[in-house]
């Protein structure tokens, strides 16, 4: 791209499209500004950029604009089937997003990691391992810093590890990692890619550009993701739970490689199958790029998980707050239900996705969840596909506020209140880390207001399990 010569309409001032305009200005480019939304955060997002030169466009004005723009810079928000994409391809125009043009800025090598579920866990075992080899990495992309704003740090000599999302996928076309990683790919996102298919091919897309020079680390024991490997001409590196495969492995407790023993298993102070997968992945990736057995289990030692995915915020009264709100669809659900030990009042609900909801509840059927407190704009939905399958221990609550609070006071000494939604935020929070902010918000109230006033069950009705852990 020239960018001193074509002008850009960046659409969606959230945080990928803030970096996105502040990158093209640094450029020289010619950028206009537009969101859906005008509230207050959009607002004064706009103002910030327009001091860098930025023109923000209303409504009103906005076909006007997009006439006069070049290239379509699109928030991972905002769907690709949304009328300002489909307007600038049918006029033969460039869409893309953030992480395009992050991209096509890169100068250094990069490791791509996608998934359905555990894409924050790994790249920030990943980025761990990385930097306790003595390499420059940055966990990137969907995990919470735009690619475009690591450019200057990462220079050369560093390794740029970027969190995909299958929302980044439907704009990114030029992505050749040196190594890229897919976890598993499970049933999410339908409501935005309508069908299975779809989420699958775009998940698939990471691999698109991968040559015989690069790696494609694949998860064995997920189907789907295994038979991506008939779709990439890359080198393929298993890592499986279940057998000895070419590449990571689990055997007699210690993390394999390639027939090699790299580091014991309890290194990893995160417990559950889903962690020793995303671990193995993570292992894989070290040892492709040559980082040492000690340098792997120093990092897993210093790895205590990610916020928002099975973080205990706290005890009160003997029930322990267990914040999972990272946890946005049923699968990811699931995991934690099998993680967590202990009976557990799991709060569920807050946008439809699209999927059903019934495999969620023939895993609780047979899990220690003892309650679930059903919330949100899709409380009716999950309320329906728990009865469907004869899960009555239900209360319906629709303020996520009053559900927490309905959860704490369900809950018996020994139990945890688990937020697991198994749903988007978007019904009443920005993210899913202002829905667990909030969570641990309420746990900060609930200490002040009951402290050690609540009384305790009677005695033949105390629960005897075990406290949560991660």
């Amino acid at each position: 791209m020239l960018f001193e010569r074509q002008t850009f309409l960046v659409a969606g001032l959230s945080r990928s499209g803030t970096a996105s305009a502040e990158y093209l200005r640094s450029k020289g480019a010619a950028v206009y500004l537009y969101d859906d939304v005008e509230d207050d955060n959009v607002l004064t997002a706009a103002k910030k950029l327009e001091e860098l030169g930025c023109v923000y466009v209303a409504k009103s004005a906005l076909e006007e604009k997009a006439a006069a723009c070049d290239v379509l810079v699109l928030s991972p928000g905002i769907p690709i089937d949304h009328p300002l994409p489909v307007s600038f391809k049918r006029a033969g125009k460039r869409v893309i997003g953030e992480a395009e043009l992050g991209v096509l800025g890169l100068r250094c090598p990069a490791v791509g990691v996608t998934g359905t579920n555990g894409k924050t866990t790994t790249v920030t075992l990943i980025e761990g391992i990385l930097r306790e080899a003595g390499k420059n990495a940055v966990a990137c992309g969907n995990v919470g810093k735009p690619l475009t704003s690591c450019l200057g740090e990462l220079g050369e000599e560093g390794i740029a590890v970027a969190e995909i999302s299958s929302f980044q996928l439907e704009t990114l076309s030029s992505f050749r990692p040196h190594v890229a990683v897919i976890l598993n790919v499970t049933e999410d996102h339908i409501n935005r890619h309508y069908t299975v298919e779809n989420y699958r091919y775009l998940k698939a897309k990471l691999l698109k550009n991968c040559t015989e020079s690069e790696f494609a680390v694949l998860n064995y024991d997920d189907p789907v993701t295994r038979g991506f490997a008939e779709k990439t001409k890359a080198k393929v590196i298993w890592f499986s739970l279940t057998g000895r495969v070419a590449g990571g492995y689990l055997a007699d407790g210690w993390f394999c490689y390639q027939g090699e023993k790299v580091c014991e298993a309890d290194d990893l102070p995160v417990g559950g199958d889903h962690n020793r997968m995303n671990a193995l992945a993570a292992v894989c990736v070290a040892k492709l790029f040559g980082v040492s057995n000690e340098a792997i289990s120093a990092a897993f030692k210093n790895f205590h998980g990610v916020k928002h995915r099975l973080q205990t915020v706290g005890e009160l009264n003997g029930i322990s707050f267990i914040d999972d709100s990272k946890a946005t669809n049923v699968d990811s659900a699931v995991k934690a239900i099998e993680s967590v030990k202990g009976q557990s009042v799991i709060l569920l609900g807050g946008k439809d996705k699209g999927y059903s909801y019934e495999p969620l509840f023939d895993a609780i059927k047979s899990s220690s969840v003892v309650h679930a407190v059903i919330y949100g704009e899709n409380a009716f939905r999950i309320l329906n596909a728990a009865l469907k399958r004869g899960f009555t221990g239900v209360t319906l609550c629709r303020p996520f506020d009053l559900a927490v609070r309905v959860a704490y006071l369900t809950a018996k000494p020994g139990q945890n209140v688990l937020l697991s939604p198994a749903s988007a935020s978007f019904d009443a929070f920005h993210s899913y880390e202002e829905r667990g902010d909030r969570f641990a918000e309420l746990f900060g109230l609930f200490c002040a207001e009951y402290g050690n006033k609540r009384l305790p069950a009677p005695e033949a009705e105390e629960s005897d399990a075990e406290s949560a852990e991660e």
